[in-house]
């Protein structure tokens, strides 16, 4: 397989991070509500800019570069969509004004990137190290996809420990004061909602790194192919809240989807790990041949039908579910 060039991934880092900083500069100069068609246009963007990235990898890399790109960033995409869920819920609870809401979230998209940043390079130290590691890779997703399953989307996001520690220990406003983190109210400094709705935002995105991350490292074991497919599924993630956000209830079976994907892929790190260990108790100490090797184009395709079919399945139910109301308009 052809080497990416240093050049090249010097200057897609480069570029890639000046789009986000414009974004985050356009979301704090320009606090609003997007509409519907100001959301799919920026969503479009960011999905044809990925594609090109895709065609750029392919002539200068190779094809399967391309291919594990796209693989990587159709699993981030999709893993974003269920923190898009979750975020909804965060901001509901808080009552963040819908003004504010893009740069809130412009802010936890920040931390989300930096917090996945670390987990790349943690996740390709050890993978370098030891390549044992896939094993539990593997086994972490599977078991995310089980409890995926059982949970499914819930009506309500209960407090982590890094959110109760700081209602504990914090003393706070009981309304907003635009984007300020503290304010001070006579004598007394006093956090703002906005402080514990960040830290919130960033947990949570620390607990989606954590499936998120290996679950790339499933498909593909460059950390530049990693990092940027994490770039590119974070682009236009705050576009995405304003436009799916009333519609997410509605894709029920979506978690579905996405707990299939956790589940193929922790399977795919396991087949992997066979591959390249040797383990005194399996076959004799040595790798295991007979182990399948998944390719690229497989895993996409399962990635694609997995989120095609859950979505579908969605919306066939919400069609079924109108048609059982009963017809109250007045005669």
């Amino acid at each position: 397989m052809t080497l990416i060039p240093a050049w090249f991934e010097i200057s897609s880092m480069v570029v890639l991070l000046a789009i986000l900083a414009f974004d985050l500069v356009l979301a704090l100069k320009r606090p609003h509500i997007p509409s519907m068609r100001e959301a799919t246009a920026w969503i479009a963007v960011y999905i044809v800019l990925a594609l090109i990235f895709a065609g750029l990898l392919a002539a200068i890399g190779d094809a399967q570069h391309a291919g594990e790109f796209i693989a990587g960033w159709l699993t981030e995409y999709s893993l974003s969509i269920d923190n898009i869920f979750v975020f909804v819920l965060i901001l509901a609870r808080f009552k963040v004004p819908k003004k504010m809401q893009q740069e809130i979230l412009m802010i936890g998209i920040i931390i989300a990137l930096v917090l996945r940043g670390i987990f790349i390079l943690l996740g390709a130290a050890l993978i370098e190290q030891f390549s044992w590691i896939f094993y539990i890779f593997g086994a972490w997703l599977v078991w995310t996809a089980i409890q995926q399953t059982r949970s499914g989307n819930e009506d309500e996001v209960k407090d982590n420990i890094f959110v109760r520690l700081m209602k504990r220990r914090g003393n706070f406003t009981e309304e907003y004061s635009g984007m300020a983190v503290r304010v001070v109210e006579g004598s007394r400094k006093l956090w703002t909602p906005v402080a514990i709705v960040i830290v919130s935002l960033g947990s949570t995105d620390l607990l989606f790194a954590l499936d998120s991350i290996p679950a790339i490292f499933g498909i593909t074991q460059s950390p530049f192919l990693v990092f940027a497919a994490n770039v590119f599924a974070l682009m236009g993630l705050r576009q995405l809240y304003f436009l799916l956000g009333g519609l997410l209830e509605k894709l029920e079976y979506l978690h579905y989807g996405i707990a299939f994907i956790l589940a193929f892929i922790g399977v795919k790190l396991v087949f992997h790990a066979l591959h390249v260990n040797e383990l005194p108790f399996i076959n004799g100490g040595h790798p295991v041949e007979w182990a399948p090797d998944i390719s690229t184009v497989f895993s996409l395709a399962v990635i694609v039908c997995s989120m095609a079919v859950a979505t579908i399945a969605s919306l066939i139910k919400v069609r079924r579910d109108r048609g059982r109301l009963p017809d109250v308009r007045p005669r």
